[in-house]
């Protein structure tokens, strides 16, 4: 079996421009987020690791604004 090359896999992605600061990402997965100063979110890594799909997961759906994404 091959491994998929390294970012082949799943991504996020964070718009500033619509969080809304409540810090669900972070809560769901501090390993991908973090908030600057204002309380906006700060994306850690883009790509996930395998190992933390089902946080990243979590955290797009617990986003109250929209602002996280995984492609």
């Amino acid at each position: 079996m091959v491994s998929p090359a390294p970012g082949s896999g799943p991504r996020l992605h964070a718009d500033t421009d619509v969080c809304a600061g409540a810090g669900q990402c972070v809560r769901a997965a501090p390993e991908l987020f973090d908030q600057d100063d204002g309380g906006l979110v700060v994306l850690l890594a883009a790509d996930v690791p395998q190992a933390s799909l089902p946080r990243a997961l979590d955290a797009v759906d617990l986003c109250p604004s929209g602002a996280i994404g995984l492609r």
